[in-house]
């Protein structure tokens, strides 16, 4: 969880910096890194089934084969994380087909071209992430996380605002930290695994690197649907971004202000979820599908009790939350402040759901069942969350509350259905893959 939570903080540390600059640079950063780190989302999720492949080994006491779905890892993230980065790179094409404010589309334009570069060390790290989390090992991720946020709030104060012989070079600058960051956090994990004698034993560094045929079609097969379901989810993101954006630079801008609060119960839950899919991993790989089912269970009814507990602070402090952001005083502020407060109260409802969905769904890759959920995804996500939203916000005239209405209907309908599922796999005492 405090990994996770890291990670997401140093977005949103970005978001404070640059805040500093206008609420046209929040929404340009917003937006743009938004889309940018959904697409790391979606190939995180292919390579997260890495992740099921080490537990499941480690439960059925095979080393060998462990090592071998990381070094696989390695390749895959460079075949796809290429073309990743250039999709980063050109992402502002999309802004201008949606006809956002010219303002903030040439700000994130220039956002992006020095984001684009952080592709490739994020997937290297997530392959290494899903090995040590999968062997119980998480604590070093989680030292390198918050050292990351630490780290990336000076570098983001030093080269948007300039200094030490640097110009200031606004959010362009915001970018080239992240990269920085992340390359750095890539290293220190890899030294981490190199040096660490009690992962020596896998072969990560000491087996021959060559392309495995059958493990990688394995881990496209199983990954595939979990990136769709990502696709599914970070794509009805990014559809109510560029919505938000119809409404507005004030709507838009508010619109980030509570994804950088509905972000922090989100990454709490994915810990919890993580946690989940590696015990419900070890147990199919022991050949226990109760202790399975028992992890499962267990990790939803705990992250969805956390969640309620949660909603205290949207509901209590937004004020407070939207003043990290933006202060008022100008009519254009007072207005991104008012639509933020209304989008808050919807907001503390949308995040029980968005978490336990996330935990139902990983609860379910840990059986390797991926299919499925992906429907249910599409359904959900889709033709309740956008499809419910866009005619709440634009027939019903409810614009900004009207979308996030329809995000929270399609989550509740999503994470039912999942947990659902999960427990009618697994009562019949047989994990299901990929039906």
């Amino acid at each position: 969880m405090a990994a996770y939570l890291a990670e997401f903080l140093m977005f949103v540390t970005t978001k404070l910096v640059v805040g500093d600059l206008g609420y046209y640079s929040l929404a340009a950063v917003g937006i743009s890194g938004s889309l940018g780190f959904e697409i790391i989302a979606i190939l995180m999720g292919l390579l997260s089934i890495i992740g099921v492949l080490c537990a499941q080994a480690e439960g059925a006491g095979d080393k060998q084969k462990a090592g071998l779905a990381v070094r696989q890892g390695f390749i895959i993230s460079f075949l796809v994380g290429i073309p990743a980065s250039f999709c980063v790179f050109y992402l502002d094409q999309i802004l201008i087909w949606t006809n956002q404010d010219a303002e903030v589309t040439e700000l994130a334009s220039q956002f992006l071209k020095s984001l684009s570069f952080f592709v490739i060390p994020i997937m290297l790290f997530s392959v290494l992430r899903n090995f040590v989390a999968a062997l119980s090992k998480a604590n070093i991720v989680m030292y390198i996380s918050i050292a990351a946020v630490a780290l990336n709030y000076l570098f983001t104060v030093w080269f948007v605002f300039g200094g030490f012989g640097i110009p200031p070079l606004g959010v362009f600058g915001a970018g080239v930290a992240i990269t920085l960051v992340s390359w750095i956090m890539l290293l220190c994990l890899l030294a981490y695994v190199y040096y660490t004698k009690s992962l020596r034993g896998y072969g990560v560094f000491a087996s021959r690197w060559k392309f495995d045929p059958e493990l990688c079609k394995e881990i496209f097969v199983l990954g595939i649907p979990i990136a769709g379901l990502v696709f599914l989810e970070a794509g009805m993101f990014s559809a109510a971004s560029i919505l938000s954006g119809q409404f507005g630079a004030e709507t838009l801008a508010a619109y980030e202000i509570v994804m950088s609060w509905v972000g922090i119960p989100f990454v709490l839950a994915m810990g919890i979820a993580e946690a989940t899919m590696v015990r419900v991993s070890h147990g199919v790989g022991g050949g226990s599908i109760s202790r399975a089912r028992y992890s499962g269970l267990f990790g939803m009814i705990t992250g969805s009790v956390f969640l309620v507990v949660l909603m205290a602070i949207p509901l209590g402090l937004p004020h407070f939350i939207i003043s990290l952001f933006v202060s008022g005083g100008t009519s254009g502020s007072d207005k991104v402040i008012a639509i933020a407060i209304q989008l808050l109260f919807i907001a503390a409802i949308f995040q029980v759901f968005d978490g336990l969905q996330g935990i139902a769904a990983r609860a379910l890759r840990g059986l390797k069942d991926s299919i499925a959920p992906l429907w249910i995804a599409g359904f959900g996500y889709w033709v309740l969350g956008i499809g419910g939203g866009a005619i709440l916000a634009f027939h019903y005239e409810l614009a900004g509350a009207g979308l996030w209405w329809g995000l929270a209907l399609g989550l509740m309908t999503t994470s039912l259905l999942l947990s659902w599922r999960f427990c009618s796999i697994t009562l019949r005492g047989l994990p299901k893959a990929s039906t």
